[in-house]
């Protein structure tokens, strides 16, 4: 029984290694020339103006890019339902329906609300 669960567990310890691994080596292998032109924002090419406070971020930014996971993640619950879609029958079609129609009513709210649109 618990023999079933080696693969997984090596597949965690091996995850584990790999990111830790990671940032430890990024940290002792990495350049530390630190400038002020490194430590300061950069923001697709613009300079940033000087503000007193942390400053607005326009939340168009993270809009967009909760817009992305969600149609990544109906992709993602797409394909598997393709590939067994013989399988499932009419009770698959309906659910794959339902949840295409519920994405698509998150989608017509924020269009609705101007989400979609760049100033």
């Amino acid at each position: 029984m618990v023999t079933e669960y080696v693969p997984l567990l090596a597949l965690f310890v091996l995850a584990t290694l790999f990111a830790v691994g990671s940032v430890v080596t990024g940290a002792l292998v990495g350049p530390r020339r630190w400038n002020r032109a490194k430590l300061d924002a950069y923001e697709c090419g613009i300079e940033p103006a000087p503000q007193s406070g942390p400053g607005r971020f326009p939340v168009k930014y993270y809009l967009t890019a909760m817009l992305f996971i969600v149609f990544d993640i109906e992709i993602i619950f797409l394909y598997p339902w393709a590939v067994y879609f013989d399988y499932l029958g009419v009770f698959g079609l309906v659910e794959m329906i339902t949840f295409i129609l519920t994405v698509f009513v998150a989608y017509a709210y924020v269009w609705r609300r101007g989400g979609l649109e760049w100033d």
